[in-house]
């Protein structure tokens, strides 16, 4: 007797419990991106511009760049703005939001790193990371979520890292930070599923990106895990945000860490190992800032766009 094509009942009541995506067309929506004057950040801006969003908004410590990208964004027919704001301070992100009005997209985007080896790290390094990448996300994500809830529109985006799935040398304090972001997103997703809202949090986790932020890195398995060019992951965040995505890996096989996971920890282990993946960091040299930034210790660079 041939099989039926129809799936299983079974099947069908777990396709059917499934949640269905909140799409968020980009199309006359305001974009707020953070470290939005360089890097995936004004590739964003643009991109958003491109998709026909009505207003951008740049916020980055390098005023004058942040500028130049909004100069940019208004050339692709979006309004934008700029500004110069701390993500750190917690009371100047809630006054520039206010300013900045109603967003329909936050992109959580500024990040720093040291590369440092923890016996060589500076606790004003330590801080600077953990404030930048960690503890910025809320404060930004605190002052617009309230509207997004009252109109029951929005995505919040975190920029968070491969790193934030798999801990790598040389990189104790901005993979912390990282896992943290993801355990961020992944939460605000819980809660606002819980609650019936249509706002999204989407956590991207990408390996390197060329921005120039993780100078030096190199790839054991280029041909699995490839230092990812910074115009398509910024197209790749953009079409997630669009489709009401709650986690893009990047690349794809960044999604196999969490089922690995269930390996025996030595065995993961091992096979973090044999990737290279705690290898990576041994040519580090980074990009210095262009700008000052209040970061004592030597070894932070400025947020850019790369996040990574």
């Amino acid at each position: 007797m041939p099989r039926s094509r129809t799936p299983r009942p079974a099947l069908r009541a777990l396709a059917g419990a499934l949640p269905r995506r909140r799409r968020l067309p980009l199309r006359g929506s305001t974009v707020l991106i953070t470290g939005g004057a360089s890097g995936i950040g004004r590739l964003m801006a643009l991109g958003a511009a491109r998709r026909g969003a009505a207003r951008v908004v740049v916020w980055d410590l390098d005023l004058s760049a942040a500028e130049a990208v909004a100069a940019e964004a208004r050339a692709l027919g979006a309004e934008a703005v700029a500004e110069r704001v701390d993500v750190t301070d917690a009371a100047a992100v809630e006054a520039a939001a206010a300013r900045a009005g109603a967003v329909d997209v936050a992109v959580n985007n500024a990040g720093v790193v040291t590369g440092a080896r923890l016996e060589d790290a500076t606790e004003e390094g330590i801080r600077r990371t953990f404030d930048v990448n960690a503890l910025a996300p809320y404060w930004l994500t605190r002052a617009v979520l309230p509207g997004m809830k009252a109109r029951d529109r929005g995505a919040v985006v975190v920029i968070a890292s491969a790193a934030g799935l798999v801990g790598v040398a040389r990189q104790t304090d901005y993979s912390a930070t990282k896992h943290a972001a993801v355990g961020f997103a992944e939460s605000l997703s819980a809660e606002l599923r819980k609650d019936g809202s249509a706002v999204t949090a989407l956590a991207v986790c990408p390996f390197y990106i060329d921005t120039g932020m993780f100078d030096g890195v190199r790839s054991r398995i280029p041909w699995l895990l490839p230092v990812l060019r910074q115009e398509e992951v910024a197209e790749q965040v953009l079409d997630a945000v669009e489709a009401g995505r709650t986690r893009l890996p990047l690349p794809r096989a960044v999604g196999l860490l969490a089922p690995l996971r269930a390996l025996p920890t030595p065995v993961f282990d091992r096979a973090m190992d044999l990737m290279g993946v705690n290898d990576t960091m041994d040519g580090f040299t980074g990009r210095r800032p262009a700008v000052d930034v209040p970061a004592p210790d030597p070894r932070v660079f400025a947020p850019d766009g790369a996040a990574r």
